[in-house]
């Protein structure tokens, strides 16, 4: 129930019925969306729009609404996934602190040749940032929250850029539930289908045609961790991904391997680690070791900083807080086995 609602009217210019039409979206489903995440009530004719709900709702959503008719202009259709980013935008910055002063703004923009990319957080600002500041990064953080997206973006724009003479994608072989083994090839080959998001994220920056040619001049390289061994690594951009899944010893191999005019960005979650059981992760390790290092940056991300389905956003907090619980739960049982051996 909405305390003390209060009801503003928008009136978007041009008045034009193909942008409005994709305002709404198909059977409204847009409006729908933006009422159920910001507890509002839509109503429109034509241009004119009437919003309900708390004040800070109704001005957040007159926001969107006019941020994305404006997108109307050269996007022909709206999809329900643009909505949710722009409403991911707006989340983020009504959740930051009350010291903004600090906190970067929202506007950090990368340039590829298949279009723009920009921060939709604070953290992904602040993330965009450190990469361009240090030398090696740490993004760190829940899934869906752009950490590897962004770090390919940073390499496709380094690359193109001349900053950089190539991009090296690696990653652990170690398997989410899965055996390796039964698959078909070389281990290259074998890890090859666990870096298709990587793969995704150039194909959409570069297109398919140029990352393929890119791929065959060795520009582009993918490769498992343990090729990491022996080599140093000039005038690169490389990215760990899912590094949660590295020994604390492959860690200090990958970190030693950077050599001159390089920029490395590690991304993990310390949630899903793959490793087998007493084994400890070397990202958790490394947050402790490198984090007064001068040229390190950590960036932590959060589920407000998740940018795909609205859902993942719920699941990620309804994992921390069951987690959160199974912990107390736990304290609470070593507690009372203490009290019951002490009486």
């Amino acid at each position: 129930m909405v305390n003390n609602p209060v009801s503003r009217r928008l009136e978007l210019q041009p008045d034009n019925p193909q942008r409005l039409a994709s305002l709404c979206g198909r059977l409204n489903e847009h409006i729908h969306q933006l009422e159920d995440r910001l507890e509002l009530k839509i109503s429109n004719r034509g241009n004119v729009f009437s919003i309900s709900g708390e004040s800070a709702a109704v001005e957040n959503g007159a926001r969107i609404i006019t941020q994305l008719y404006e997108q109307t202009a050269t996007d022909a259709v709206l999809t329900p996934e643009q909505i949710h980013l722009s409403l991911a935008e707006v989340n983020a910055l009504m959740t930051q602190p009350d010291n903004t002063e600090s906190q970067p703004s929202v506007n950090h923009v990368l340039k590829t040749p298949k279009g723009s990319i920009k921060a939709r957080t604070p953290h992904q600002n602040e993330y965009l940032q450190a990469i361009l500041r240090h030398d090696i990064n740490f993004g760190i953080g829940p899934a869906g929250t752009g950490k590897t997206y962004l770090a390919v973006a940073c390499a496709v724009d380094a690359l193109v850029n001349e900053r950089v003479s190539r991009i090296l994608l690696v990653r652990p072989a170690v398997e989410a539930g899965e055996k390796l083994g039964f698959l078909p090839g070389d281990l290259s080959q074998k890890v090859d289908p666990y870096l298709r998001p990587l793969y995704d994220a150039l194909y959409e920056m570069l297109g398919f045609e140029r990352v393929a040619k890119l791929i065959e001049r060795n520009v582009i390289e993918i490769a498992p961790l343990a090729y990491m061994r022996g080599r140093t690594l000039n005038n690169s951009f490389i990215i760990l991904d899912e590094s949660q899944n590295t020994t604390t010893s492959q860690m200090k191999m990958f970190l030693t391997r950077i050599g001159f005019g390089s920029t490395a960005v590690i991304t993990g979650d310390v949630t899903q680690i793959d490793l087998p059981k007493g084994t400890r992760s070397g990202l958790v390790q490394v947050t402790t070791v490198l984090r007064r290092v001068k040229g390190v940056s950590f960036t932590w991300f959060n589920s407000a900083d998740v940018v795909r389905h609205p859902i993942v956003q719920r699941i990620v907090d309804a994992y921390d807080a069951h987690d959160k619980a199974s912990i107390a739960a736990l304290n609470t049982q070593d507690g009372e086995r203490l009290h019951e051996r002490d009486s």
